[in-house]
């Protein structure tokens, strides 16, 4: 175990610097496990609100800044990229996770937790979207889910891109359900192909997630003091190990890692040999070593 402060999200690793990055209020840090005497470093610190984050395979570091409402990137320079901050002229709701696929497409999703003041993005009815998103280009996005997913969290492409996983986590009266679509090689999303993969019923429900080498699921989820919407008797706080979903969509429970910080919000295999599982849970970094190696976003 590990506990610096500044780890309350987003973590992602970069194998090309040995180094994970964690996000905490407007800052984006960094952490290099293999050093003597490592801390957690700020890399940036103007990050409103930052959340999920990614490196791409060009070693690039990409964040969902939720208050910000907007996607950006870290080039290998420094300078920094607006990839996404508007859809057909409206602001989004609050940038949360995302993953990219081997062309290098990135998905995020863009739920609103809180206050639903401001919230810009409608349907042709006039409700308010809670969508997920492509980013082809910077400010080339396409949204390929609408109102399939109530509160879209955490998001993975897996199985050499076949499926996309989406959290859907509205923690006051909605769905606590991790779902899985097909994901056709256009970067549409069938959402007519909608699999429950588990669900955590009335408990705090799943946030981020990576997938192992053998293709199981590791997700961040529950809570150990229960709160207002969210109970505490059947799934506590920490990572979730399901097996590979079956041909329904269906994965079981394999093996439950206690975190007793809440709440747990992200994880990312890590090390040289991916075979350490980082976690960021209550603004506090904590580890754990795997049997199996993890698989990194991009890879297939």
């Amino acid at each position: 175990m590990v506990a610096p402060s500044g780890a309350r999200e987003g973590a992602s690793w970069s194998p090309f610097t040995q180094s994970l990055y964690v996000v905490s209020g407007a800052n984006v840090n960094r952490f290099r496990p293999s050093e003597p005497n490592a801390k957690i470093e700020a890399f940036r610190t103007d990050a409103p609100g930052a959340n999920g984050s990614l490196v791409d395979r060009e070693g690039r570091v990409i964040v969902c800044e939720a208050a910000g409402r907007r996607v950006t990137r870290t080039e290998k320079d420094g300078s920094l990229t607006v990839l996404a901050s508007e859809f057909e002229g409206k602001r989004f709701n609050s940038p949360n996770d995302l993953a990219v696929d081997a062309k290098g497409r990135i998905y995020f999703t863009d739920p609103r937790y809180g206050s639903r003041d401001g919230m810009e993005i409608r349907d042709p009815a006039g409700k308010t979207v809670e969508g997920v998103y492509r980013i082809d280009a910077p400010g080339k996005i396409v949204r390929v889910l609408t109102h399939e997913v109530d509160r879209p969290n955490g998001i993975l492409i897996a199985n050499g891109g076949k499926y996309i996983y989406v959290a859907d986590n509205n923690n006051q009266a909605g769905p606590r359900k991790l779902y899985r679509f097909i994901l056709r090689a256009d970067g549409s999303i069938d959402g007519t192909s909608r699999q429950v993969v588990f669900d955590w019923k009335n408990a705090r429900g799943p946030d981020g997630l990576k997938t192992d080498r053998r293709g199981r699921l590791v997700v961040a989820a529950g809570l150990n003091q229960p709160s207002r919407y969210e109970t505490t008797d059947e799934f506590r706080g920490g990572i979730y190990i399901l097996s590979p979903p079956d041909k329904t969509g269906e994965a079981k429970l394999l093996e439950f890692v206690s975190i007793p910080k809440d709440e747990v919000t992200n994880c990312a295999f890590g090390d040289k040999d991916l075979r350490t599982l980082y976690i960021t849970a209550g603004d506090q970094l904590w580890k754990v070593r795997t049997k199996e190696p993890g698989r990194l976003n991009f890879f297939k």
